[in-house]
């Protein structure tokens, strides 16, 4: 593959994954849909959608993902359903990318692994952005949505340290939605009370389960081999600001400079750290 076409893959990538915020919040924002059945049709029509794509490219079949893994993407597919309840498209996103981030430097630091003088001072501005991030203030976000959003991203940071040695990732994801389907049932029959489906938020389910995760992980899966660790890491930090912009501009969310600046704060202190960790190595 060349460089070029593996660049291109990384964006249409990336945007999936912006996309699977916006849908989320369209979806509970503007129709009727609950949380737990928009995460019960994302698992199952991402789970079709990745079984179909392994089938088509002729994979070994036989057992892949496990249960622990499923477990871990089902938290976060929850996780991140239940906090779009209550939070901006941008800002939810900046919580989950902030917090995968952070629980892979942890698992990192519980493995022994030594910060320089630059990934110390990226990881300290990082937390202060977190901190002001959920500080109290007229733009802070719903503190439940965020505790939420943040147990998602630390579930999707686990899930991603497991799966690094898993072998064909995109057959180890497909496995894993298929064991995340019935995690999502078991969702369904306690949330049963509140259960609400419409035909907008039951499309922006299943847009989010096909398009942006079941294909948009088969195109990452496969830029992913041309970008290194730090370019991949890196490049992922995008995702928050595509979600911002796609907030504004199709939800009508207000850029506030509180985001901005914490933002700033957030993925640019990640950045120094990744990039420092490199420059060490």
């Amino acid at each position: 593959m060349s460089r070029s076409r593996a660049l291109v893959l990384t964006f249409f990538a990336m945007t999936a994954f912006a996309g699977n915020s916006l849908l989320c919040r369209m979806a509970l924002a503007s129709t009727s849909i609950d949380p737990a059945s928009f995460t019960s049709i994302r698992i199952i029509s991402g789970a079709v959608c990745l079984w179909l794509i392994v089938r088509a490219r002729g994979a070994a079949s036989g057992a892949s993902g496990g249960w622990l893994s499923a477990l871990a993407l089902f938290s976060y597919a929850a996780g991140f359903s239940f906090a779009y309840v209550s939070l901006p498209a941008g800002t939810g996103a900046l919580l989950l990318f902030g917090a995968v981030q952070v629980t892979m430097i942890g698992n990192g630091l519980w493995k022994g692994e030594r910060f320089g003088k630059r990934e110390t001072t990226g990881l300290a501005i990082a937390s202060a952005g977190l901190v002001g991030l959920l500080s109290p203030g007229v733009a802070t976000p719903s503190l439940q949505g965020a505790v939420l959003m943040l147990g998602a991203g630390i579930a999707w940071g686990v899930y991603s340290l497991r799966g690094r040695r898993a072998g064909d990732p995109t057959q180890v994801t497909a496995g894993n939605f298929l064991r995340a389907v019935p995690f999502a049932a078991v969702l369904c029959v306690v949330a049963l009370p509140w259960a609400s489906i419409d035909v907008h938020g039951a499309g922006y389910a299943l847009a989010s389960g096909i398009l942006t995760s079941g294909i948009g992980y088969s195109i990452w899966y496969t830029a992913l081999k041309q970008l290194s660790t730090t370019e991949a890491a890196i490049v992922q930090l995008s995702v928050p600001v595509i979600a911002a912009a796609g907030g504004i501009l199709l939800l009508g969310e207000h850029l506030t400079l509180r985001l901005v600046i914490v933002s700033a704060a957030i993925l640019g202190g990640i950045a120094l750290g990744i990039l420092g960790k490199r420059q060490a190595a």
